[in-house]
Parts: C-alpha cells; sequence; structure tokens
C-alpha cells in the first residue's frame, strides 16, 4: 500500500527559475518571499542563471572584443577563461550567499560537477567555445532536490575531453527543466514578459510567438527565450512564464490563459 509519505513525494512539483544576469546585482526583498513561498507550497526549485553584464565589464577592461549573434556570445578561448572564471567563481557564489543568507538551502554547481552539462560545440566557427548540450544528468539535482537543497547552477558545460564551454543561460534553464519533467519554467528578467507595440502581453501562443518574431516585435536577446519556451513546450512542460523578479509576465502555453 502506498503511504500518505511517498504520495507526498509523488505530487511535489517541480519549477525551474532563470535567472538573468542584469538581475543579480539588485534581487529584492519581494524575490525572495515569492521563491520561500513557491517553496513551502510544496515546490522544488532549481536555479539557473546567466552573467552578461558582469562578463562584458570584465572583457572590456581586459581589452576583449564582446560580440553577440542571436543572443549567443561569441566565446574565444580567452573570453571563456573570463566567462567560467565570472560565472563559477564570482557570480554563482555570489548568489549562493544571497540565498544561504535568506534562510534558503542552496547549493552552487556548474555543468563540471558530477558530469551535470555534457556537451559538443555548436558551431566553432560561428559562435566559438559555445556548447551543445547533449545530456543533462539529471540525478545530480534529484539527489539535492531529495536532500532539501536548491541548486544553483551556472551555465557552463564541458565536453566528455574536460573542455569548457560557454552556453546561453535560457538554453540551459530549459534543458535542465525538460531532463526534471518541471511544470513550469520561469526566466526571470529586467523586461517583464514580451512587448508588442509596447504593450505588455499577459499571455501568447507559439503561433503569436512565430508571428511577433516575423514582424520585427521580438528581436535579439528574446529570441533564445522565446525559442527555449516554446521548446518546452513542445516536450510536455505545460508553461513558460517570461517574467519580472516579482514573478509577473507573460505566460506562454499552447492555450491562451485569461487573467
Amino acid at each position: 500500500m502506498t503511504t500518505s509519505k511517498s504520495m507526498h513525494l509523488i505530487d511535489r512539483k517541480r519549477i525551474v527559475i532563470k535567472l538573468g544576469g542584469s538581475m543579480l546585482s539588485g534581487l529584492s526583498d519581494i524575490f525572495f518571499e515569492k521563491f520561500i513561498e513557491l517553496q513551502k507550497e510544496g515546490h522544488e526549485l532549481v536555479i539557473v542563471h546567466g552573467g552578461g553584464p558582469f562578463i562584458n565589464r570584465s572583457l572590456l577592461a581586459n581589452g576583449i572584443e564582446s560580440r553577440v549573434d542571436e543572443g549567443i556570445r561569441v566565446t574565444c578561448e580567452k573570453s571563456m577563461e573570463i566567462v567560467k572564471h565570472i560565472l563559477i567563481s564570482e557570480v554563482n557564489t555570489a548568489l549562493v550567499h544571497q540565498l544561504n543568507d535568506k534562510g534558503i538551502e542552496a547549493i552552487g554547481l556548474s555543468g563540471f560537477d558530477g558530469h551535470l552539462l555534457r556537451c559538443t560545440v555548436l558551431d566553432l566557427e560561428r559562435y566559438g567555445l559555445v556548447g551543445k548540450i547533449n545530456k543533462v544528468h539529471e540525478d545530480v539535482l534529484v539527489k539535492l532536490l531529495a536532500s532539501g537543497f536548491v541548486p544553483v547552477v551556472s551555465c557552463i558545460g564541458s565536453t566528455t575531453s574536460g573542455t569548457a564551454l560557454n552556453i546561453n543561460a535560457d538554453t540551459v534553464a530549459s534543458e535542465i527543466a525538460l531532463a526534471l519533467g518541471a511544470d513550469r519554467l520561469l526566466l526571470v528578467t529586467d523586461t517583464p514578459g514580451i512587448q508588442v507595440s509596447n504593450e505588455m502581453q499577459r499571455n501568447a501562443t507559439p503561433s503569436l510567438v512565430a508571428q511577433w518574431i516575423e514582424e520585427g516585435e521580438i528581436y535579439g536577446g528574446m529570441i533564445p527565450k522565446v525559442t527555449a519556451a516554446i521548446a518546452c513546450l513542445e516536450h510536455g512542460i505545460p508553461e513558460v512564464h517570461i517574467a519580472d523578479q516579482h514573478l509577473n509576465g507573460t505566460i506562454i502555453g499552447f492555450k491562451e490563459v485569461f487573467i
């Protein structure tokens, strides 16, 4: 007979939250309050983070050109060393400290830890040392979640030979959400959702997103976000939110949600 405890574990839901780099130096108390509320409601939470502004400053200080191609950072060998250091040693450590300071038990990870993100090179000629995720070893995350910890993942992957690769953080978040069978993916950014003709859209469908891309309403760094969102929907994740740190924004799903 199934016990009530095991039923409770089966009923637990998982949410993956991706924090854009621009958010990391200004997370408000409201974000942490919302986060703790989700935990109290029984959600298991995983955080994935970027670090664009911090990387840009460090590249500039080191005289290295910074270039983005359709939302993906072109990453040479010199910039890869800086990206790896900033994301793993600085941004991840600071974010884990913030969470722990708010009473949230967090542990920092990169794609190297437990072979979490096993990758190959996406397109060496076009992007340089940028990774394509072939496998998420989700058991690493499942074990931490079962122990009550919040995994905090930086968007660095590795090849089988141990070469570090930069990965778009939206892509990392979507792949982890798929691997975990998450019921929701939250892409938290300083832009609270999709804007069309300067008007915030409360909900969207993949067909509307495709139309807005064609019309030029969605462009630049928002393209990887909506692409990741639609990939998640197509593989069974019910909904994806593009939201601000108050967790308000655009809900993307196959059906419009009227709110």
